[in-house]
């Protein structure tokens, strides 16, 4: 009899929790490049599902110290400028071809895959890609302001928001005390976190 409870199957899960500790914190990183966020993800394998994963990420996410934070925010472009596709996060480094044994760690930096986290981004801020002039001018205007406030990127959850939503939200924000805006960070980077582990996985498109 079919399990009407069950979740459907994600492709890649299997796959995921089959990983060497390398391989599955590289995958990982493209979603929180957080060394902390991989490495304590990767650790609680295997998973049963997506749901789970993704609510084992959210939490881990939200816990992260802000030093950890601030090296997944390095990863994420500004608003509106094309991503760095060769910058990798901070305290990351190439690592080359070598074995991955199946469960086991090397002690090396895992190897990021910045060109697939550059396409991510590209498509999760398409809402800018209509946006007229004035609109950018403004965006780039706040994203300065803010970062001017708060010493970092500013960070959404972009997918599905036009390039006028992310300038509301980013003006509203810019009115935030430091520790008000700092768990909003976290709450979008778990948003976008658990967006990308289903890309990751081949849940979505």
């Amino acid at each position: 009899m079919l399990n009407v409870d069950s979740a459907p199957p994600v492709p890649g899960l299997d796959a995921f929790n089959a990983q060497g500790a390398e391989e599955a914190e590289a995958g990982l990183l493209a979603c929180c490049a957080s060394r902390v966020f991989a490495r304590e993800v990767a650790a609680l394998r295997p998973y049963r599902d997506l749901d789970r994963l993704a609510e084992v990420a959210e939490a881990v996410v939200l816990g992260l110290d802000w030093s950890g934070v601030r090296e997944a925010l390095a990863a994420h472009p500004r608003i509106g400028e094309p991503p760095r596709e060769g910058s990798p996060a901070a305290g990351s480094e190439p690592s080359g071809d070598r074995e991955r044994p199946s469960g086991k760690h090397s002690g090396r930096p895992p190897e990021r895959h910045p060109a697939r986290e550059a396409a991510w981004s590209r498509g999760e801020q398409a809402g800018v890609d209509t946006a007229g002039r004035e609109v950018l001018d403004r965006l780039a205007e706040g994203n300065r302001a803010y970062e001017r406030r708060f010493g970092h990127v500013y960070l959404i959850c972009a997918t599905g928001l036009s390039a006028g939503e992310m300038l509301a939200r980013l003006t509203e924000r810019l009115g935030n005390d430091e520790d008000t805006e700092r768990d909003v960070v976290r709450t979008e980077l778990a948003k976008i976190t658990r967006l990308r582990l289903a890309k990751l996985l081949g849940a979505a498109p």
